[in-house]
């Protein structure tokens, strides 16, 4: 990552460009012609010639100052008060997250009708998506399909990599878990433990705060790029963050409105700031975001991977980190960064949910043809699916149970259900029983 250039001081142009300043106010707003929130890192290389870069940057300043939103409770170390901006660019994306729980996406065609579950059986191997590549981001080296293979079947990790794979699979479930419980100082505490634990790293303390102030942000070339507060102020920082999770910030009775989404972003850049773990804080940052978002009823983010995207673009995500801390804490490049990916991995994830309720509806036509339809639930139908698209695919008691959500007594009653079908035949695998897709079941479907 480059070195972030520190914008000049904003008071210094005022001082001495102060006229020149106030002539290009109409000229300048908070984004670029683009809608692009650009910090002077970049802003100073896209100045029209002829332009003093100093005075139009001062101009875009003020043009910010006017739309920004102060976040009372939270603070930066020195204690510069933290603010925000959402400007017309971004708003796109906050709409493209409330829509994705509006009833549209709830009733589409004969595929739909189901409702939001059969929805949630369509995205079944979404659920592992983030788990996977959370821990990748942090340095797991383990490919998907291993990983992928590991969760289904409960098999134990083999080494580090797949450990936090397997940890953070876990912390997503407890982030769900806990969606209807308030933010805690202890819940913050355990979220890391269930990340960190196993993974042999003996720099790493499970659930405990970092005691020391030797824990730094590193650049590629080992320069120090972020040095979080002291120790000694954690705990009082955390409950102020707590404090601020937990407020409600609906805009009624004249509280002020922040967009949930916002909020989770806020909450995620937060723990990071602070970063009060030696080691575990991204994975323990981005849980929180999940929280917060299946906590405000975003059911759809549970199968909504972030890290995917911000694993393609490492340099970025640290950069609005930076951003934000050499613009007087202005959180909105952040912001920004953020509903982009979010963007992005919601219409990969309705690209997803259409092609999978395509390949269901038309499983449904042909199931019917065969006048079997009726005699098959939801998940049993997405079972057989995947049994005729891969003849000689093994399923087991515990995948069909993860991906589904269902007791093992459920999972096996629907892989029971296609071996009367003759689209699966038991067989033995050591002590575990598996089922193999028939190599000729759609046949033998017509035939039975």
């Amino acid at each position: 990552m480059a070195k972030v250039e520190i914008p000049p001081d904003f008071m210094a142009i005022m001082a001495s460009k102060g006229d020149a300043v106030l002539a290009q106010l109409a000229r300048h707003a908070a984004v670029d012609a683009r809608g692009r929130y650009l910090h002077w890192h970049e802003f100073r290389w896209r100045v029209a010639g002829g332009i003093d870069k100093e005075v139009a940057w001062a101009a875009t300043r003020l043009a910010r100052a006017c739309s920004q939103h102060r976040l009372d409770g939270l603070h930066s170390e020195q204690g510069n008060a933290l603010v925000y901006a959402i400007p017309a660019s971004l708003q796109i994306h906050l709409h493209a997250i409330d829509r994705l729980c509006a009833p549209l996406l709830e009733t589409d065609d004969d595929a739909a009708a189901a409702g939001p579950e059969r929805n949630r059986y369509l995205v079944d191997a979404l659920t592992m998506e983030e788990a996977i590549t959370s821990a990748q981001l942090e340095g797991a080296a383990t490919t998907r399909k291993i990983a992928k293979a590991m969760l289904e079947n409960e098999r134990l990790p083999r080494d580090e990599g797949e450990q936090m794979v397997f940890n953070n699979f876990l912390l997503m479930k407890a982030a769900k878990r806990a969606r209807n419980e308030p933010l805690s100082v202890e819940r913050i505490c355990r979220l890391h433990d269930i990340a960190t634990r196993d993974t042999g790293n003996a720099h790493v303390q499970p659930g405990r705060l970092r005691d020391h102030d030797e824990v730094v942000v590193q650049g590629l070339h080992g320069d120090v790029l972020h040095r979080p507060p002291p120790a000694s102020q954690l705990v009082s920082r955390l409950q102020q963050l707590c404090a601020f999770a937990n407020a409600a910030h609906d805009g009624l009775d004249g509280r002020p409105f922040i967009h949930p989404a916002v909020k989770a972003i806020i909450l995620h850049f937060m723990l990071g700031y602070e970063h009060p773990f030696t080691d575990g804080n991204g994975r323990t940052a981005r849980a929180l975001f999940y929280w917060f978002m299946l906590r405000q009823g975003y059911w759809p983010f549970e199968y909504i991977s972030i890290s995917a995207l911000l694993k393609e673009a490492p340099v970025q995500y640290g950069e609005s980190y930076l951003f934000c801390e050499t613009d007087t804490f202005d959180l909105t490049y952040f912001i920004d960064f953020q509903l982009r990916i979010i963007h992005r991995a919601i219409r990969q994830f309705l690209a997803h949910l259409q092609r999978k309720q395509q390949e269901h509806a038309e499983l449904l036509r042909w199931l019917d043809t065969q006048g079997i339809a009726d005699t098959l639930n939801a998940r049993q139908g997405l079972l057989l699916r995947k049994a005729l698209r891969h003849p000689g695919r093994a399923f087991t008691v515990k995948e069909v149970k993860h991906d589904f959500g269902v007791t093992e007594n459920t999972a096996r009653a629907d892989l029971q259900k296609l071996v009367s079908l003759q689209a699966l035949v038991p067989a033995r695998e050591g002590k575990t029983i598996c089922y193999i897709a028939h190599v000729d079941a759609r046949n033998l479907l017509r035939q039975t």
